[in-house]
């Protein structure tokens, strides 16, 4: 019964509106993205008001209103109708002049009724047509709604955060690049000018109240399709601009305040704090770089305190930022699909112009599953790419050249040194298993391998250092056995055999004896052989061959002078400095 109530006033308001009103003023409830959108919102907006009304933006979208009213009322109607909550809460007074064609009811066109020169409302019901002039290019422009005196007068008026919604309006159609400051200088006017002359209007460099209030109009309603609001996340300690009609609070996994797509937008934003210095800052760079929402292929850029990451493919594009200050990491991420470039474009100019870091804390870990407990803990909703195969392998120049087995490199479309270095195949043997690689940036290796000279003793003590578990672990690991002949079950005299308890993983990897040097190359252990080594058997590729392998590809293979035994530890240590992990990507 309320609401009965509440629509006869704004029925007596529409009459009176028609009667009375100087100048057209409509509340404005909605606007939509396409003409389909608008119609169908359009009529369920009839069936509760009836005066419903559709005008097209000249941003291109849709605005649905309800009027017209005397400006006056039109105010009193926008409080009653929000308390009663029969319109959303950010609906706004919107004034004729923001609108283009008319779409609703159906079968109208036209703007709507100007106000008459007399002050009194021009008629409701539409004119007679009127017989074209015999020559149209005679017939007079329309009158501005101000002199250019006049708009400096009524543009004096305004308040500093009016001045400042301009420059935020402004810059949001393209024209602005200053500083939101309210300052109406050189820069503001040219921006004016600019957007005057791609709506049509004479580039004055100073708006009229028509102007501003298109102008208003298009970036209010826009923001608001788009659901741009001012977000705090107390917790990550981060204030910004955040699409809330496109994305919405999912969970923490720090160092990540994830924000998921809301209706399928395709969205996504991550909140990224946590405590740290340049090493964390580095080590954060890396793992970003290993998200799927982050695509290879981009702009990268890492400096002392901070980081840009940029991505693109066919499924997602991404932009990254993060900034180190105080031991605090702060910085987000924007994920979209490819088709919504246009609208990301513009979220991502807002939350990068309203990024602040706020207060002295990160993320508390407690909050959600560290990304230190787990690389692969983003499982509850970022999916981490992972490589389709690893593999061990191990330094033999000052440059980084890497000596690995040749399956660790099979069908690759990229291959990486320790998940972050590009590598390219600079040769491969099939026959003997081995392939080389060089990194795209120089390395400086603590360790390269040396290769044994002499002939190792049957029963020595050897140590095989790898990555067992491929890319799951941070370190390889070093395994201890024996050598146990040098030559392969065929007799093969550039293979040896050891025993030890190796896994996949480790195959490519550096066997060392007692004082340190390389006797060998672990390879992998043969798929369908009919001839099965035992389980803690393993086939070596050994110094000789690699020798003649490296000299063969332009390398000089680095022979080792070291004689005697080193302690155990010794030899584990120089080991894992050598070795590096082999990843294959598609």
């Amino acid at each position: 019964m309320r609401h009965v109530l509440v629509l006869m006033v704004v029925v007596c308001a529409l009459a009176f509106g028609r009667a009375a009103a100087a100048q057209e003023s409509w509340v404005q409830v909605e606007a939509l993205p396409s003409l389909a959108e608008a119609e169908a919102r359009a009529g369920d907006w009839g069936e509760t008001f009836p005066n419903v009304a559709g005008f097209r933006l000249s941003s291109g979208w849709y605005a649905i209103v309800l009027g017209p009213f005397a400006p006056d009322e039109a105010v009193r109607q926008l409080d009653l109708l929000r308390r009663e909550r029969m319109i959303p809460p950010d609906s706004y007074i919107a004034e004729a002049g923001a609108f283009r064609e008319r779409f609703w009811p159906a079968g109208s066109a036209g703007l709507p009724a100007p106000a008459a020169a007399d002050g009194t409302a021009a008629a409701a019901d539409p004119a007679p047509p009127v017989p074209p002039a015999e020559d149209p290019a005679a017939e007079p422009a329309e009158e501005p709604d101000e002199t250019p005196r006049e708009a400096r007068a009524s543009e004096a008026a305004l308040s500093e955060e009016e001045r400042k919604e301009l420059q935020a309006a402004l810059q949001w159609e393209g024209t602005y690049q200053g500083a939101i400051d309210g300052a109406f200088g050189p820069g503001t006017r040219r921006a004016m000018a600019d957007w005057q002359a791609a709506q049509g209007f004479e580039p004055t460099g100073v708006l009229t109240s028509r102007q501003r209030v298109a102008l208003l109009d298009t970036y209010r309603g826009e923001q608001a399709a788009l659901g741009l609001e001012k977000f705090t996340e107390a917790e990550a300690g981060i204030e910004i601009v955040l699409p809330l009609a496109l994305v919405e609070f999912a969970r923490y996994e720090p160092p990540f305040a994830q924000f998921d797509a809301r209706d399928g937008s395709g969205f996504r934003v991550l909140l990224i704090s946590q405590q740290g210095d340049a090493a964390t800052l580095a080590g954060l760079y890396d793992i970003m770089q290993s998200l799927e929402i982050v695509p290879l292929a981009g702009e990268r850029e890492l400096k002392a305190a901070s980081f840009v990451l940029t991505g693109s493919n066919g499924t997602v594009e991404s932009y990254t930022q993060a900034e180190l200050s105080g031991g605090l990491i702060k910085g987000f991420t924007l994920a979209w699909p490819p088709a919504e470039a246009e609208r990301a474009a513009r979220v991502l100019e807002a939350m990068k112009a309203s990024f602040r870091p706020v207060g002295d804390r990160a993320l508390d870990d407690s909050l959600g599953q560290p990304l230190a407990e787990e690389k692969e803990g983003l499982l509850a909703g970022l999916e981490v790419r992972r490589p389709t195969l690893s593999r061990s392998g191990f330094f033999v120049d000052p440059a980084g050249a890497v000596v690995t087995t040749s399956e660790a490199v099979r069908g690759c479309g990229r291959i990486t040194l320790d998940l972050a270095t590009e590598a390219d195949l600079a040769a491969v043997d099939a026959g003997l298993g081995v392939a080389l690689l060089k990194p795209r940036a120089a390395l400086a290796p603590k360790v390269t391998g040396e290769l044994e000279t002499a002939a190792p003793r049957r029963g020595s003590d050897i140590a095989v250092a790898g990555y067992p578990y491929e890319d799951r672990l941070d370190a390889p690991v070093v395994t201890f056995g024996t050598l146990r002949e040098m030559q392969g079950l065929n007799g093969e005299p550039m293979l040896a055999r050891i025993s030890a308890r190796t896994l996949a993983g480790d195959a490519g990897g550096p066997v060392l004896d007692a004082s340190g040097a390389v006797l060998g190359m672990l390879l992998p252990r043969p798929a369908d052989s009919d001839r099965v080594l035992p389980p803690d058997e393993q086939a070596v590729l050994d110094a000789g061959a690699l020798a003649e392998f490296l000299t063969a590809n332009g390398l000089t293979p680095p022979a080792s002078a070291r004689t005697g035994s080193m302690p155990a530890e010794d030899v584990a240590a120089a080991g894992r400095a050598m070795t590096v992990l082999v990843s294959c990507w598609e």
